[in-house]
Order: C-alpha cells, then sequence, then structure tokens
C-alpha cells in the first residue's frame, strides 16, 4: 500500500467508489476492499464514501453493505426479534427519533463495554488486593510443595498418592501386610492430601 499523504487533522478519509464497485482510498492513493473498510471502520478510522462520478455521499450504503456481508457470513450479531422491530419502525411515527435513540445507545453501550474490560483488564494489576491474592496462591502452592519434599513421611505421602491414583489394583501382597497396621493411617493422609489438593486446584481456576 502506498505512502499516505498529510491531511488535515480530523478531517475524515474520502473513499471513491467507482462504477465497477472499486473502492479507491485518497489518502493512500490505493484501491481497497469492502473488508479493508470494515477493518477501519473498527478501528475507529472516520471515513466518508463517495460516488467517483457523481459525487453523492454513500456511506450509509457502503456501511449497510458491509453489516449485510458481516451478517452473511456466519458472524450474525443482529437477532431476529431486533430485525423485525426495527423494520416496523420504517414508516412509524417514531421513525424520525430512532437514528438519535439507537445512535446515543451504541454510544453508552461502547462507552460502559470499554470501562469494563479497563476495569478487568486492569485489575490483577492495579489493584493491590489482586496482586496479594496472585502472590499467596503461588506462595501457598509452594509452601505445601516443600512441605511434603522435607518430611519424613515423604515416601508414605508418596504411597499414599499412589494408591489414590490407582486404588491399590498394582500393590502387591508384600506393601499390603506393610501397610495393614497403618491402614487407618495412611487413609487419614490421603483425605488430607487430597483436600490440599482441592484448595490447590480451587486457587488456580
Amino acid at each position: 500500500m502506498a505512502k499516505s499523504k498529510h491531511n488535515n487533522p480530523g478531517d475524515p478519509i474520502t473513499i471513491k467508489k467507482y462504477a465497477n464497485r472499486r473502492l479507491y482510498n485518497t489518502q493512500t492513493s490505493s484501491y481497497i476492499t469492502l473488508d479493508f473498510l470494515a477493518e477501519m471502520t473498527r478501528n475507529d478510522q472516520d471515513f466518508v464514501v463517495v460516488d467517483a462520478k457523481t459525487g453523492e455521499d454513500i456511506t450509509h450504503n457502503v456501511l449497510t453493505q458491509i453489516i449485510v456481508d458481516e451478517e452473511s457470513s456466519g458472524k450474525q450479531m443482529l437477532p431476529v426479534k431486533f430485525l423485525r422491530q426495527l423494520i416496523s419502525m420504517y414508516g412509524n411515527s417514531m421513525q424520525s427519533l430512532m437514528p438519535s435513540y439507537l445512535e446515543a445507545s451504541m454510544d453508552n453501550f461502547r462507552k460502559n463495554q470499554k470501562q469494563f474490560q479497563e476495569a478487568v483488564e486492569g485489575a490483577l494489576n492495579k489493584n493491590p488486593l489482586g496482586q496479594m491474592a496472585v502472590k499467596n496462591q503461588k506462595q501457598f502452592q509452594e509452601a505445601v510443595e516443600n512441605a511434603l519434599k522435607a518430611s519424613p513421611l515423604a515416601g508414605v505421602f508418596e504411597k499414599a498418592l499412589s494408591l489414590g491414583h490407582n486404588g491399590g489394583a498394582e500393590s502387591d501382597e508384600s506393601s499390603e501386610e506393610t501397610l495393614s497396621e497403618k491402614d487407618a493411617e495412611i487413609m487419614d493422609l490421603k483425605k488430607q492430601l487430597a483436600d490440599i489438593q482441592s484448595k490447590i486446584d480451587k486457587l488456580d481456576s
């Protein structure tokens, strides 16, 4: 794409539409597609589309075409009920008020959406409580892992976990005799480890 020309700040970009439906960006002196124009819209780039032959402003028609293409591509966003209600407003006595009402409603929606996204994205970075929660989660998990490794009963813990995973199906006769006297103790350890792991999983979720 050609290098952009200098435009006055705040001036909308002029897009010319020719009879062959090609769109010409006068700012970059290059042809663009309808998809590119849709991307410009998403990026809040102000533009006006004019008929290259007559100079008529056809921005509304082009934007409507973008919506039709988006809805036809499977990315449907407009509910059938809304479309029916919108169509019913044509010719209605309230039709003249609908454009300003819809515009104000969408402006408020986008404003609230932006504020909500900023609040969610910045919660952990800007909120001391959020940072503390993440730090405490990591410290708790590390403490549990270190305690298990350093414990004199680490071997028993591992055996208990192993039994917990395979239900004791792979244990041999000698191990059953060794654990028979400590059966109650191991079962208790298994329960405690399961409770700890459950707490860790909840913190990670």
